[in-house]
């Protein structure tokens, strides 16, 4: 399958309006390119470099980006038509023209091209105090005593790098104990639901929309060397499959985790309640801070009660117990 990468041209200060609008047209992963960020590098480091290429300056003398992929076929245009259209309705509201030019431009790409490039910048990563991710390409210059995690995300959202996977990580840490049942609605590469088992779940259900989210958990699995009657996967919308619903529901978890968007964890505030025991934990994330009210509003009529509220790079995670 072949792809075509988008970037928006914008600024600084319109990277997080960007972002979100992509995020509610369904985007899920973006990579951006701060131009004050690369400036700001360049100006915080001077005594570790003496030259800068002219064609690297001249790149990030053009604004700030935000880019992401969509696949070559109907689908995806239609993403591209409804990421233009709300991009035209945030231009319209920016009357002051903070957030630059919005325009979008495109480049098309093979498969082979994106799943190969990408991995030169994904390194690994510490998050929290027990876990280490490793892309299962790099090794480890030294022993370490945290809990390795290996993963190939595959063309599957989830490569531990990002804000809302780190504060799930980081919950379940505080609120997992040694035989505890475990259930991820929205797995990606199944991150969450198999650190979940690394770290003591006797029990890991991992449900995803995305058929080849599943199978990419799955393989994710056997690199950590899951015992796979531990751990099963489901593909399908749990709010609308009731057979999948009432596959799910053959037994309560000790911890419902969510990360997702706001406008689904908005969605899923009745039905998460029925897949939890009581005394259960609700780990979610995946809030733009600026969506975070809806969120908080919505849950005050919920089954729960909250926990805990955390805050990293612009996204918030909430800690329910029902």
């Amino acid at each position: 399958m072949d792809w075509i990468k988008l970037s928006i041209s914008t600024t600084t200060e319109g990277i997080e309006a960007v972002c979100a609008v992509l995020i509610e047209q369904g985007v899920t992963g973006v990579e951006i390119d701060d131009s004050t960020d690369f400036h700001n590098f360049l100006e915080n480091n001077r005594d570790k470099w003496d030259y800068v290429d002219e064609e690297l300056l001249r790149a990030h003398e053009s604004g700030s980006f935000v880019s992401f992929y969509v696949t070559d076929d109907t689908e995806g245009k239609e993403t591209i038509s409804l990421v233009n259209d709300a991009l035209n309705v945030l231009k319209s509201q920016d009357e002051a023209g903070e957030f630059g030019t919005l325009k979008i431009s495109g480049t098309n790409m093979k498969e082979e091209d994106w799943s190969e490039n990408w991995k030169q910048y994904f390194k690994p990563l510490n998050v929290g105090d027990k876990i280490l991710i490793l892309p299962e390409w790099e090794t480890l210059d030294a022993p370490t005593d945290r809990t390795v995690f290996t993963v190939n995300p595959g063309m599957s959202f989830g490569t531990g790098a990002h804000h809302t996977t780190q504060l799930c990580i980081k919950a379940m840490e505080k609120h997992l104990k040694n035989g505890m049942t475990v259930l991820d609605l929205g797995c990606g590469s199944g991150i969450l639901s198999i650190i979940s088992l690394l770290l003591g779940a006797e029990h890991a259900t991992a449900v995803d929309i995305d058929e080849n989210a599943v199978k990419i958990a799955v393989e994710n699995a056997e690199k950590n060397n899951i015992d796979i009657s531990k751990y099963r996967t489901m593909a399908g919308n749990v709010t609308c499959d009731k057979e999948l619903f009432a596959r799910i529901s053959d037994r309560k978890y000790d911890i419902v985790l969510a990360n997702i968007v706001a406008d689904v964890i908005i969605g899923i505030k009745d039905i998460v309640p029925q897949f939890l025991k009581d005394g259960g934990i609700f780990i979610t994330s995946g809030i733009i801070e600026e969506r975070l009210p809806d969120v908080l509003d919505a849950y005050k009529s919920s089954a729960f009660t909250p926990i805990s509220e955390e805050h990293q790079g612009g996204w918030a995670s909430l800690v329910y117990k029902k």
